[in-house]
């Protein structure tokens, strides 16, 4: 429609994305037409008559003055000798004699036009629709009247737009049909904007309790992330703090002591839910408590029969397990240096707590996506999404004690020399070539090859000075679309091609 009426104009789309600020800031010359989204180029100062600044850096890459610099050379303040600038993600640097010249010319051209625009009445905003959030509109009315400029703005609304058409269109539309009033002639009265503000009002009050509803959702999660943040920064720093149950003071403790008290707790527990005082000594099951000790704490058979548990207590039970425990750590401990297994034990743990951190967060996703059905049910899912991630973060947490615990017991060190049999890297198994040929022809190449004494050779590895043999075609390419040389009659691609 503007090309038919002659106007120029520029269409601010994705083309022109790194010159969104340099269309925007133009925006304010004599007779320009810039058409944009109501967010586009926000925070770009639009002067009347235009910007000078912009219409220079323009006019130094046109007269090929500025020169492009890294950005290691790039100065933010400019210097005595030069003024630096940005343009589409590059940088420049231009003499400042040339830049003053150049400023100076479009500046005095900005400011005869700055007093047209002005007698003409300022800039101009024309929307096309209104937007949900008032605050929006108000920043692009504000684009009209910059610092006490001259200025006015208009707004075309449609009783099909969105905001209209959720909020109050049925009453309004039904107004004008008992008014008698055709479709297409506009409608300027204040009922219709207060009903526009009264939808905007609605819009904004209900995005307002998404955003808190979403708050306390996250602050859910915000405190577990604290617990284990504060986890593996105590653990980074090898002083870990316990929390006694018994106590009210906390202690600190470095990795190995932390480590002996999950693992004790460990056993522990499950000597109280296999022989507690709370299970009839009929039901004890010790053969699934030498089977849950000997899995976690690595203990084979033979360790696990030297220990007799028939006619004893559940304390005297648990005292044994978590000593076999302890005896088979401290001989690991005789074989490594000290500081090396602290080290390992500290990599281990963050290792295993940060994979068990972003399952559990991955986990927490998906409990959210569905919490919200729980309403049906007449429960409150904020309540509900407490209780149950509370439920999956203790279960994260026992998960990392007991993984931490089997990991470092199963691990097994290796002295220098030892196994080097199976550690060394093997070489690799020579094979024959293959060729875009038929597959009867390549046993005889393979053949040939070894008569005439070459024979499978070893892939090469780096290092050798043996000379690079080219590998050339003895037969013609096959084209993939070209009947196979087998004689089956498909082609290629789909025969010995494929």
């Amino acid at each position: 429609m503007l090309k038919r009426q002659g106007l120029r104009h520029v269409v601010l789309n994705a083309k022109y994305h790194e010159r969104e600020a340099e269309i925007v800031a133009q925006a304010g010359r004599q007779g320009r037409v810039t058409i944009a989204t109501n967010m586009a180029g926000r925070g770009t100062d639009i002067l009347l008559g235009g910007n000078p600044e912009y219409m220079a850096r323009q006019q130094g890459l046109k007269e090929e003055v500025a020169v492009e610099v890294p950005k290691a050379e790039f100065r933010y303040i400019d210097d005595e000798s030069s003024v630096y600038f940005s343009h589409e993600d590059r940088y420049y640097r231009i003499p400042r004699a040339a830049w003053e010249r150049i400023f100076g010319h479009f500046q005095s051209q900005t400011n005869a036009e700055h007093t047209e625009v002005v007698a003409s009445g300022g800039l101009h905003i024309i929307g096309t629709e209104r937007h949900e959030a008032r605050r929006i509109d108000n920043q692009l009315r504000g684009r009209a009247g910059r610092q006490g400029d001259p200025g006015s703005s208009r707004f075309y609304l449609s009783l099909e737009d969105d905001l209209m058409r959720i909020f109050g269109s049925d009453r309004i539309s039904g107004l004008m049909d008992r008014l008698g009033m055709e479709e297409g002639v506009p409608i300027e009265h204040k009922m219709v904007t207060r009903a526009i503000e009264r939808a905007q009002t609605q819009v904004e009050a209900q995005n307002f309790s998404v955003r808190k509803h979403l708050l306390e959702y996250d602050d859910v999660m915000n405190k577990q992330r604290e617990n284990v943040y504060a986890l593996r920064r105590e653990l980074l720093e090898g002083t870990i703090r316990l929390d006694e149950d018994d106590e009210e003071e906390s202690r600190e403790v470095d990795t190995r002591a932390y480590l002996m008290t999950l693992a004790e707790g460990l056993v522990f527990e499950q000597v109280e839910a296999i022989c507690g005082p709370d299970v009839d000594p009929e039901e004890w099951d010790l053969d699934a408590l030498r089977q849950y000790v000997g899995s976690v704490f690595g203990l084979d058979g033979e360790q696990l029969a030297a220990v007799e548990l028939a006619d004893l207590g559940s304390d005297e039970i648990g005292q044994l397990l978590w000593d076999a425990a302890v005896a088979k750590y401290e001989a690991k401990e005789q074989d490594v240096d000290a500081a090396m297994l602290r080290r390992v034990e500290r990599d281990i743990m963050l290792q295993v707590v940060d994979v068990q951190w972003k399952d559990h967060l991955y986990s927490l996703d998906h409990l959210k996506e569905g919490i919200s059905l729980r309403g049906y049910g007449q429960r409150n899912p904020l309540v509900e999404y407490k209780r149950e991630s509370f439920a999956m973060f203790q279960g994260m947490k026992d998960r990392i004690d007991e993984e931490t615990v089997k990991y470092l017991w199963r691990l097994r060190p290796v002295a220098q020399g030892e196994d080097a049999a199976v550690r060394q890297p093997a070489l690799r198994r020579a094979t024959p070539l293959s060729y875009s040929a038929p597959r009867a022809a390549a046993p005889a190449l393979v053949g040939a090859a070894a008569a005439a004494g070459g024979g499978p050779r070893p892939a090469r590895t780096g290092g050798d000075d043996a000379a690079v043999q080219t590998v050339r075609r003895q037969a013609p390419k096959v084209g993939r679309n070209d009947p196979c040389p087998c004689g089956s009659g498909r082609k290629y691609k789909k025969c010995h091609g494929a």
